[in-house]
């Protein structure tokens, strides 16, 4: 890379701009123009930084805070499109919500650096006009003679289709080349996604699918900023519904981003999306390979991808002329983004249509309360689907309570859950056991000391996985074997593993039914599209009679022979002190309880309990959302939290515990304070040892009509902490740990 160059002429009469780049830097700086480089705002470029060479987005005119003299040019202007001015406009709004700095934000829409450079060219061969054999003192060999007869019919095609249909190799090309006989010719690559189709006639839609899409439809075409969430039961159709949307969008010309919150969903969904447009969309997630990632970004940037399919990250990709986004299960806590630049993608969403002037979609069968309480306010609107599609009914929910039903001991499936999966099984169906916890066992301790295993980098017990034979920690990642002995006191055969995990239930049922076809299902081993694609194909095949599983098999999955769900410990999450744990827990288990009588056969929920009388169980048992969701509010309200409030956290971590607790209690000495504010802490976060970093916590609660941002960058800027010390902002924190 050539170094920078001198500047040279009247430095007050050069042209400066500011670029920004894709650092965690606290803004853009300034550079100068070479003399003759046509530079505008969103242009990616070169530019010297320090004693790198390091690229950027050029983010306007210069801010002129730098003497003239000590700038550095610009080494030149990448081969991309901009960055449209929204797009800018998103990172600058994100990093101000979020306290990030602007360059962390662009990090995450310059995810893949060399999609900035120029394509590998594309060469296409052809016969030369006007020119033949006899024009050249050729001797035309056999192999010659079979690829000039081959392009006499096919005009300017690929090298490698040239070689493959006529058995030749390269040098036997590149001789007609250099005769003249025949011509190369570069063409502009490829796109790598086809156009969908939009003339592919849609499904029958229910009289009330049908008002809902003309609405979504309606909005499309006013193209002007609005949030419409689809309340829509499980197995209502709410997908048909937005596809409609989707179609209008790209009917005119726009391109459009659908948000999945988790990869696994989108197998059946892809498969959905084939059928009603008739090509693959351009996806984007943590999956895609690099080759793939690089032509996804340039054809974002182009418009050559007209719909994005992707996780919360895609919506920093340079997109050319958006103009609709769909957030697909919008309650969902993965929509959320817990380290670097802490954001939620729901909300994201909808800040992205505003900048833009488009619609956003929401779609969930439990919206989050904090989605209601904008439908209340009258900041979104709302389209309900109350009933399953076709012929297919809610199905019936009951509760068993473990008090009175006991299972066996060291056993975990009740009399009554045994006898239902019998009678389901019998009628050749398929039944569902669900259990929102990783493993053979949640903890392992020794019976003669009573010594429990803990990882060393974290507050947490470790995982027992004994299909792998090891110990393992779901917050880090470390792991060890499984020992033959305590490490603590020596005792052999003594180490016993407490509660139940998937494995252990997996242990359980091929026991009790050792002729069936059973399955697990966890993020442990369904980790992408492919493994949840062949997933459902199995499903789908009755290659398997009860399915066992997590979270990833709770929301999006359409199994219309799977007529009872299972729930074993409808408590857990209940407990603790998460603001939100009574409602994620309802949305968890109302999505769980969706999986059953999504077909023609009606559907059974079996909800094993200790505590019957909980309004969460009570609530999804009566098939009551509303009740749920009054009571939930008015929890909330009494304590001013969100959504009738706002909150932050701050997280004070590092790896020597006095410097972090010094640091806190410096930051907590200049904690703000006056009406409608309200700071609890500092203490030591649950997770008060996560990654070998100790962490402590703040609690910033306000009214809703205070500036949180702004009164944080009063208080951090009160006091100083030491570079060993992380301060992590988390403005609308979902997780407490």
């Amino acid at each position: 890379m050539c170094a920078a160059k001198a500047i040279t002429g009247n430095l007050f009469e050069r042209r400066t701009v500011s670029v920004l780049p894709p650092l965690p830097l606290a803004g853009p700086y300034d550079y100068v123009v070479p003399e003759g480089l046509d530079i505008e705002p969103g242009d990616f470029v070169e530019i010297p930084l320090g004693r790198q060479t390091q690229r950027g987005v050029v983010w306007g005119e210069a801010k002129g805070d730098v003497d003239p003299a000590k700038l550095r040019e610009i080494y030149g202007v990448l081969p991309v499109p901009p960055m449209g001015a929204v797009a800018r406009k998103f990172i600058d709004w994100v990093s101000a919500y979020t306290l990030s700095p602007q360059g962390a934000v662009l990090r995450m829409g310059m995810s893949v650096s060399d999609a900035l450079d120029a394509p590998k060219p594309v060469f296409r061969f052809g016969l030369a006009r006007g020119i033949t054999e006899s024009d050249h003192n050729v001797r035309i060999t056999p192999a010659r003679k079979r690829i000039l007869g081959f392009l006499r019919d096919h005009p300017f095609i690929d090298q490698a289709d040239i070689l493959r249909e006529t058995g030749t190799g390269a040098s036997v090309l590149k001789g007609l080349v250099d005769a003249g006989l025949v011509k190369r010719e570069q063409v502009a690559p490829p796109s790598p996604f086809s156009p969908p189709d939009l003339t592919i006639g849609r499904p029958h839609l229910s009289d009330d699918q049908e008002k809902a899409a003309d609405f979504l439809c309606e909005k499309v075409a006013a193209n002007r900023f609005s949030t419409i969430l689809i309340d829509g039961v499980t197995g209502s159709g709410k997908t048909e519904v937005y596809f409609e949307a989707v179609r209008a969008a790209l009917a005119s010309g726009q391109q459009v981003m659908v948000l999945l919150p988790e990869i696994a969903l989108s197998a059946q969904w892809l498969q959905r999306f084939r059928v009603r447009f008739g090509v693959e969309p351009a996806l984007w997630h943590s999956e895609v390979g690099q080759a793939r990632r690089r032509e996804t970004w340039r054809a974002v940037a182009d418009g050559g991808a007209q719909l994005v399919v992707g996780a919360r990250s895609a919506l920093f990709l340079p997109y050319k002329n958006l103009g609709l986004i769909v957030v697909d299960e919008e309650h969902e806590h993965a929509f959320k983004q817990e380290d670097g630049v802490i954001y939620h993608a729901r909300d994201m969403a909808v800040a992205r249509g505003h900048l833009g002037g488009f619609p956003v979609v929401l779609a969930s069968a439990t919206p989050s309360l904090e989605t209601l309480a904008n439908v209340d306010a009258g900041r979104y609107e709302r389209v309900v689907l109350g009933q399953r599609h076709g012929v297919a009914v809610l199905p019936s929910v009951e509760i068993v309570d473990i008090r009175v039903d006991k299972p066996e001991r060291q056993r975990w499936i009740t009399p009554t859950l045994h006898k239902r999966l019998l009678e389901t099984f019998a009628a050749g169906e398929q039944a569902m056991l669900f259990l929102n916890r990783r493993g053979y066992a949640p903890l392992t301790l020794c019976r003669a000391c009573g010594h429990r295993f803990q990882c060393p980098n974290c507050t947490a017990w470790l995982v027992e996985h004994r299909a792998w034979g090891k110990l393992q920690c779901h917050h880090c990642g470390y792991n060890a074997k499984i020992p033959d002995t305590c490490p603590a006191c020596g005792a052999e055969e003594k180490l016993a593993p407490c509660g139940p995990g998937v494995e252990r239930l997996y242990e359980e049922a091929i026991q009790t039914f050792p002729d069936l076809k059973i399955e697990v299902a966890t993020s442990d081993n369904i980790a992408g599209p492919k493994a949840a694609a062949a997933l459902v194909d199995r499903v789908h095949n009755h290659e398997v009679d009860l399915l066992i599983g997590t979270q990833i098999l709770a929301k999006g999955y359409h199994f219309p022979m799977l007529t009872l769900v299972g729930v074993i410990d409808a408590d857990l999450g209940l407990a603790g002190g998460d603001l939100r744990a009574a409602e994620r827990s309802y949305q968890l288990l109302t999505q769980v309880a969706g999986r059953a009588g999504r077909g023609e056969r009606p559907g059974t929920v079996l909800l094993q309990t200790a505590d019957p009388t909980n309004r969460v169980i009570k609530a999804i048992a009566a098939g009551d959302r509303d009740a749920f969701d009054q009571v939930e509010l008015s929890e909330r309200m009494k304590y001013g939290m969100p959504p009738h409030g706002r909150l932050a956290a701050l997280i004070i971590s590092g790896k020597k515990e006095n410097e972090v607790d010094e640091a806190a209690w410096r930051i907590g000495r200049v904690a703000p304070r006056g009406d409608g504010i309200v700071v609890l802490g500092p203490a030591p976060a649950p997770l008060s040892l996560l990654r070998g970093r100790f962490r402590r916590r703040f609690l910033l609660r306000t009214d809703k009509s205070v500036k949180v941002q702004a009164v944080i960058q009063e208080w951090l800027a009160r006091v100083k902490t030491p570079g060993s010390v992380r301060v992590q902002i988390d403005i609308d924190p979902y997780s407490f740990m």
